[in-house]
């Protein structure tokens, strides 16, 4: 009840993906989006925000199956939380996945308990390591978000944590930087008592040392976060994306 303390949707929610419209509909303007710099792309289907497995079967069904009937998506990928994964859905996911590419996406957020409450995520690490478990047993793709920065994490605490989720059948790995986002929760507990926030440098170090420390199978798709500028209280790195690539890949390169 109440919703994560650090969490507004519209941060992470593109323009184009307006939910009062179809999903073709949002799906079409998405490939427009991108087609005048990608011309010839090829698409996964990216159920992004919110929880997507949180509705009966037949409807989850159907917005999977009106994804994967354009021609130029080639597979899905099902963002949701641990605590909200079903055997039924897992066995249609399993079918699917022999044919087309599926991956689902958990927000795992922390390892630890005592964050994992305080942020009000409702569930414990052990749902998460279950989930996974459970969905990779089925043969499907099994991914993790991980937020570094929350208040009372470690480090080697998280990199542990990771390393029992890879071993869980976790293969692929999204990190993103703590943002403090105006209207959330934590919002209004940092201007009360405020708690230490990654510069960037701190951060690529940290980065660094997870891809030094983890296991060399897990696939890393996302090392940092940027949310609206306008919504977003601290930190203030002035990086674009690719600028901060470029950071991490001479941190990385000094290392060889």
């Amino acid at each position: 009840m109440g919703g994560c303390t650090f969490c507004d949707n519209a941060t992470f929610s593109p323009a184009y993906a307006n939910r009062k419209q179809s999903f073709s509909a949002q799906l079409a303007e998405g490939k427009d989006f991108f087609r005048r710099k990608y011309p010839d792309m090829k698409y996964l289907a990216y159920f992004q925000s919110f929880s997507n497995t949180y509705a009966p079967l037949p409807v989850l069904r159907s917005l999977y199956e009106e994804a994967l009937q354009d021609e130029d998506v080639l597979g899905i990928v099902v963002g949701t939380r641990p605590d909200c994964i079903s055997d039924e859905l897992l066995d249609y996911l399993s079918i699917l996945a022999r044919s087309r590419f599926v991956l689902v996406e958990y927000g795992v957020e922390s390892v630890s308990d005592d964050t994992l409450h305080s942020i009000n995520r409702g569930h414990g690490f052990r749902c998460a390591l279950d989930a996974v478990r459970r969905t990779a047993a089925k043969g499907i793709h099994v991914g993790a978000h991980i937020i570094l920065g929350l208040p009372g994490d470690n480090i080697a605490d998280t990199i542990q944590g990771i390393r029992l989720l890879h071993d869980s059948g976790m293969k692929l790995l999204k990190l993103h930087q703590l943002q403090i986002v105006r209207g959330t929760v934590m919002a209004r507990q940092y201007a009360e008592s405020p708690f230490p926030l990654f510069s960037a440098d701190e951060y690529i170090r940290t980065v660094v040392r997870f891809i030094r420390e983890l296991p060399p199978t897990i696939v890393y798709d996302r090392f940092v976060s940027q949310s609206p500028k306008d919504k977003v209280i601290a930190p203030s790195w002035g990086l674009k994306n690719h600028e901060f690539t470029d950071k991490l890949k001479k941190a990385l390169s000094s290392l060889q």
